[in-house]
């Protein structure tokens, strides 16, 4: 299963953290958020990674050209759209990127009737991410889906569950539902950026347990 920690801001938790055992990392291209990396940092740290992990940037309401410029300048593999980005937007930003970048769209639920909205955006993308519904945060809210909305959430594409997700509850949302990975960010921190080893570590040991 793919495993993504997200929000990473320092070159050697990073490292320690794919070292453990995790398939993806995420680096927050927002400027307003407190997980905030720019290009050059994200670049630093990716070139310290294995080559099989993935290095993922996180948008919101980005133009294009300039997520171009963000994947070209760090070195990332894939792309995620974590705002109020259209089907149309999601075609352009895939006609300009390099053939060979993954695009990930997430979704943040507030009810289950918003997944019906997923369905034009399922020819555009190539992974889907779905989230916690927060008024004011994009992400890294803390805050858990009800997992009980998505028990028959069988989507044509590869998806990634996100949303409060800790190493305690894991296996609450692992047993019930079937998702192609899982993210991780806030539920791994000691406060927005800095991560928690110890917490990193105890999750990979309850995925391990799981399979």
């Amino acid at each position: 299963m793919r495993v993504k920690i997200c929000g990473i801001t320092q070159a050697q938790q990073g490292k320690a953290i794919a070292a453990l055992g995790a398939t993806a990392l995420g680096f927050i291209c927002v400027e307003r958020s407190p997980r905030y990396v720019r290009p050059q940092q994200i670049k630093a740290i990716v070139e310290t990674l294995p080559p099989d992990v993935d290095k993922i940037g996180v948008f919101a309401n980005t133009a294009s050209e300039t997520i171009l410029q963000t994947v070209l300048t760090a070195k990332l593999t894939s792309v995620q759209l974590h705002g109020h980005e259209t089907p149309e937007y999601c075609d352009r930003l895939r006609q300009i990127l390099p053939s060979e970048i993954e695009l990930i769209k997430a979704f943040r639920i507030k009810t289950a009737a918003i997944l019906a909205e997923l369905k034009p955006y399922l020819h555009r993308i190539d992974t889907i991410l779905l989230d916690a519904y927060d008024p004011q945060m994009l992400g890294g809210t803390g805050k858990t889906l009800d997992w009980e909305d998505l028990e028959q959430f069988n989507p044509e594409l590869p998806w990634l569950l996100a949303g409060g997700l800790t190493p305690e509850n894991i296996l609450d949302p692992l047993s019930r539902l079937n998702p192609d990975g899982i993210d991780l960010s806030s539920g791994v921190e000691r406060s927005p950026g800095d991560k928690d080893l110890t917490k990193v570590t105890q999750l990979f040991e309850k995925l391990q347990a799981f399979n």
